[in-house]
């Protein structure tokens, strides 16, 4: 069967719903960016994004997903060189100069919002600030190209383009996806590609476009846990990512804080 057919479309109530998901989202994103601080520890970030997630009375869909171990909690969070789903723990430090990347996901009346960040912890190299910048400016330059008529292949070429440029790599094992009803659903939409190919974009598709960016190479390597990925050559890495609806009036940013701001910007941006 193709990504076309395995595609599914939101109805602007259930995009609603997504909505609300997604400012919970936000929050809770927001609330993690906050202890990432010297002296915390990557789950001291997990627990305050799950204070936020309990006070909605919502669940993350990453918890118990099926793996070597099932994940054991409602974010991934990973530093430095590990790219995504760095598994939060009481040992893991941080500290001055490093830069973490969170990725939360909420589950509210059956739908699913998923959106990330990278943060500096106090004052980083010019690499890493670098790095964070180009990777949040390419997931917007992607979101652009979100509208209808045109192709899942137009966002990950711009994305492509955009990190390339700047003398970065993004990876070719791990990719956005289809959100909605589950956590990943139709199509895949890998960071990299080709323009006019993949699925024609239409009102009503929702998907969560996320950058993941490397300073050295575009290998990846899985940690020991079976969850872990970092660079292969343990070079510094960037995720950013929103969940976006397409609609008529372009696209729609669903994991926005309830006033239009991002939860977290590298770049300075407010309003959206």
């Amino acid at each position: 069967m193709s990504w076309e057919r395995q595609v599914s479309i939101k109805s602007k109530d259930e995009i609603a719903i997504m909505r609300e998901a997604g400012i919970i989202n936000a929050e809770a994103l927001k609330a993690a960016s906050e202890v990432c601080v010297p002296g915390a520890t990557t789950w001291d970030v997990n627990a305050a994004a799950d204070r936020v997630l309990d006070h909605y009375k919502v669940t993350s869909p990453f918890k118990g997903v099926p793996g070597p171990i099932p994940f054991p909690a409602s974010t991934c969070v990973s530093v430095n060189d590990v790219l995504v789903h760095g598994i939060p723990s009481k040992k893991i430090v941080l500290h001055e100069g490093d830069i973490v990347s969170v990725d939360c996901g909420t589950t509210y009346k059956g739908f699913v919002a998923d959106s990330a960040f990278t943060i500096g912890v106090g004052k980083v190299s010019e690499e890493a600030q670098k790095l964070m910048e180009v990777t949040e400016n390419s997931l917007y330059i992607g979101i652009e190209k979100m509208v209808p008529g045109n192709y899942t292949g137009d966002v990950s070429a711009a994305i492509q383009e955009y990190v390339e440029s700047h003398g970065f790599y993004v990876t070719k094992q791990y990719t956005g996806h289809g959100v909605g009803r589950r956590m990943w659903e139709a199509p895949q939409v890998p960071n990299y590609g080709t323009k006019g190919q993949g699925i024609r974009l239409r009102p009503g598709i929702t998907i969560a476009i996320e950058p993941m960016v490397l300073v050295g190479t575009d290998a990846t390597q899985v940690h020991q846990d079976g969850w872990a990925v970092s660079s292969a050559d343990l070079s510094l890495t960037a995720h950013f990512e929103h969940s976006i609806a397409v609609t008529e009036e372009g696209p729609m940013i669903l994991t926005l804080l309830e006033n239009g701001e991002p939860p977290v910007s590298v770049t300075g941006r407010k309003k959206l």
